[in-house]
């Protein structure tokens, strides 16, 4: 029975229903792991990126803000390996419910990590850290990137409760000796993105304009910049983390960095459309130019309080101590996502 279990590592991953989630789990089925996912509960079927392996993994009711559940859970399921892929993961929400979002970025994290300490302290973490840690400033920007190295500067409540969730992942690393990393991943997107955020919205909205089923896109800003990659490959890097010698920090990204207004005019393009721009700052609009029909709207209700302008990761130590490098680039992402979005397959 032991050689079995030495065999067949038993992983368990918070946020299993998500983008990430999902796409580890098929990940870790795929290596030969028993995969345990938890879930919170809902009077609606949250499920549909995982239904298709539904039979293959193991799902608990839970919450990150339920200490003493999550607890039990860890106790009974003793995994090999944790991956705490949950968290209110919407920056301009988090200004919307800050208490909600420290509750389980920062507070969840510990939970996790002192019910690991107790019940399973040979286990392995892992734990979803964001680019916004950064914040994007002028004084903290090198010029290759932000690297595992760089100072701090969190511009949203979500962001700064991913600061305590760093800290204390290296804290109990530091103090109990656990095995435990942090992956600072900049944005990663895929059809599976949940559609508030600015990838999915962008090109969903635009292929049903395309379709005659939406007027026009209506966005917030789109000056700012990020460093875009392709979810399904960040999850081998997470995993990757975990399979080291001894645990440590690290960033995954493309190291290229693209606008919100470059995400358009691609999906525009890629839906026969010549964009053509007119007017200036919220007023700013875009038209095809070939029909002059309005395909794109500003609307400050869309800005954030405070804006992140500009994020760009250096993924050098990822791609040097665990063979770890993106292929999908930006257009190929942005055609992936318009493709999933109009049921063509891949």
């Amino acid at each position: 029975m032991e050689t079995m279990r030495e065999k067949q590592k038993i992983a368990l991953v918070t946020g299993v229903t998500g983008q990430d989630g999902s796409y580890l789990a098929e990940f870790l089925l795929k290596k030969g792991y028993t995969v345990h996912g938890i879930i919170r509960r809902s009077s609606s079927f949250n499920t549909e990126r995982i239904d298709h392996i539904f039979d293959k993994i193991t799902l608990h009711y839970g919450d990150l803000t339920d200490a003493i559940g999550i607890t039990n859970l860890i106790a009974q399921i003793k995994p090999d390996e944790i991956y705490n892929l949950a968290a209110q993961s919407h920056v301009k929400v988090s200004f919307e419910q800050p208490y909600y979002t420290a509750n389980v970025d920062a507070l969840g994290t510990l939970t996790i990590l002192e019910a690991m300490r107790i019940h399973c302290p040979n286990s392995r973490f892992y734990q979803a850290s964001t680019s916004e840690l950064y914040g994007g400033m002028d004084y903290n920007m090198p010029e290759t990137g932000y690297t595992e190295e760089s100072p701090f500067h969190p511009r949203s409540p979500y962001g700064v409760a991913k600061i305590y969730g760093y800290w204390i992942v290296k804290n109990y690393r530091e103090a109990y000796g656990l095995y435990a990393c942090n992956g600072i991943l900049f944005n990663h997107e895929s059809p599976r993105r949940g559609g508030t955020f600015v990838t999915k919205k962008v090109i969903s909205n635009l292929v049903e304009v395309s379709e005659g089923k939406r007027d026009h896109l209506v966005i917030g800003n789109m000056d700012a910049k990020r460093d875009w990659g392709y979810a399904k490959e960040y999850v081998e890097g997470m995993w990757r983390m975990l399979q080291q010698k001894s645990p440590e920090d690290f960033v995954l990204a493309t190291n290229e960095t693209h606008t919100v207004r470059e995400l358009i005019e691609i999906t525009c393009q890629e839906l026969g459309y010549d964009l053509e721009w007119k007017g200036e700052g919220i007023e700013e609009k875009g038209y095809d130019k070939a029909t002059g029909k309005l395909l794109v709207s500003v609307d400050e209700k869309y800005f954030r309080p405070s804006e992140v302008s500009l994020l760009l990761g250096d993924a050098t130590k990822a791609k040097e101590k665990l063979g770890w490098e993106p292929k999908v680039k930006f257009r190929e992402l942005v055609s992936i996502m318009i493709d999933a979005e109009k049921h063509i397959p891949a």
